[in-house]
């Protein structure tokens, strides 16, 4: 397989133990574990986190801020035009072959920078704005928020030579904005296997003053499109039956106003003392974090992207309970509890279901880590991406890729739907009674 220079654009703080950044800092590793050399183009800051064999150029420093940050700023439009500068010198110096690019900033810097240099561009579609944008209140009004998201939405992914997306729903989103089926193929986000080897609760335990009390953990930002709202309001009810249990928010980004919204919640609801927000938390601990864990959770619904933490949970073997429109790679009762996207009662009563069944949820984790191997491991998915790579650089008179699609087949799937054996039957439960709201 041959191998090539690299720029991969991260149109964010890198690294850092969030989300993109971090998919970003595993892929690139990966890809170059395999041999290609790998330059990640990106803004001047970042976290205190080892980066094995990949090569950062940072763009220039104007702006005085060095805070970690997520969703869209003022500052951002400069931040990327330097980004931008950076990017054109990093292709030239080094004779990179292919630009890759992440996230719809990073999007629009890479299709800037392809004009320049005629470059192949290929762009790793994770999010749509319509799903995000409005909830970051960043645009008044929000009909104007709207309007902006969803010119971003049809456009932006236009630049590209071809696009990857993490999720079948992120792909038929693209598609229904007018953009060629042959022009996409599905890389979902991947995972360290060897980062969940050796975890121990133990510390993360005594830390929080958790004991043996059960738990149910979230790790991630508290966004308003997280949805954490749900979350506590289906704590409330699995409190009310099990009062002994505790609920963790482990969030590595952590906005003041968000944060004060959450505690005041969980204070109405009278469970405050049953919720612990643990603040930011360094990389290497997360697995001993899930290890602390009864049952992890996603309660985001609609979500057409790839939630890196759901990955996180499944390489960690826990039993998760999922919305619907985020249980991406799961199964009800498989791999996972899967209910209906903003039911938070239903969201309550499969915690509660897998608290008191706990052969069911330790079976549910095992599948869950079962399917990871050979699926979302970022060994398979580098060695997909590497033949895509190979496809940009003989891209054809009528812009699509040449590629070799047995070739492509052995690490990248169709369909990322998990498969149980032949002989598997679904468990028996009791019917999650509802409180919906």
């Amino acid at each position: 397989m041959s191998r090539y220079r690299i720029a991969m654009v991260a149109a964010c703080p890198f690294p850092a133990n969030h989300g993109s950044p971090a998919s970003i800092r595993e892929m690139s590793e990966a890809l170059a574990q395999l041999g290609h050399q790998v330059h990640v183009v990106t803004y001047p800051d970042g976290q205190d986190i080892p980066v094995k064999g990949v090569v950062i150029h940072r763009a220039a420093r104007i702006l005085s801020s060095k805070e970690v940050s997520v969703g869209p700023s003022w500052k951002r439009p400069i931040l990327d035009l330097m980004l931008s500068v950076k990017l054109c010198r990093v292709i030239r110096r080094e004779r990179i072959e292919i630009i890759h690019a992440h996230n719809y900033e990073g999007a629009l810097v890479g299709f800037l920078a392809k004009l320049i240099t005629r470059k192949p561009f290929l762009y790793n579609a994770v999010n749509t704005m319509i799903d995000e944008l409005p909830g970051y209140r960043f645009i008044r009004p929000k009909a104007l928020a709207v309007l902006v998201a969803r010119l971003l939405d049809r456009w932006v992914p236009r630049g590209a030579d071809h696009i990857t997306v993490v999720s079948k729903e992120l792909g038929d989103f693209l598609k229904s904005k007018g953009i060629s089926e042959h022009r996409i193929t599905i890389v979902p986000a991947g995972v360290n296997l060897e980062m969940f080897e050796h975890p121990d609760p133990e510390p993360v335990r005594r830390r929080f003053g958790i004991g043996s009390h059960p738990v149910v953990m979230y790790t991630g930002t508290m966004d308003p499109f997280q949805r954490i709202d749900y979350l506590l309001r289906a704590m409330q009810k699995v409190v009310s039956a099990l009062p002994e249990t505790r609920l963790m928010i482990v969030s590595n980004i952590v906005v003041k106003e968000f944060l004060d919204r959450h505690r005041m919640l969980a204070r109405d609801l009278g469970i405050e003392d049953r919720v612990i927000f643990t603040g930011p938390i360094p990389l290497p601990e997360l697995p001993s974090y899930l290890a602390a864990a009864d049952v992890v959770v996603m309660p985001r619904p609609a979500c057409p992207g790839h939630p890196v933490k759901l990955l996180n949970y499944m390489a960690a073997g826990k039993a998760i309970v999922a919305f619907e429109g985020s249980a991406k790679g799961l199964r009800n009762l498989y791999n996972g509890i899967v209910v209906p996207d903003h039911d938070w009662g239903q969201f309550g009563a499969g915690i509660l279901t897998l608290m008191k069944e706990t052969e069911l949820a330790l079976r549910l984790g095992e599948n869950a880590r079962t399917g990871i191997v050979g699926t979302f491991d970022w060994v398979t998915l580098a060695n997909g991406i590497s033949v895509l790579y190979t496809g940009l650089v003989h891209v054809g008179r009528n812009g699509l890729l040449r590629l070799d699609q047995q070739e492509l087949r052995k690490y990248l799937k169709a369909s990322y739907d998990p498969v149980p054996p032949g002989n598997w039957v679904p468990a028996r439960l009791p019917v999650l009674r509802s409180d919906k709201p």
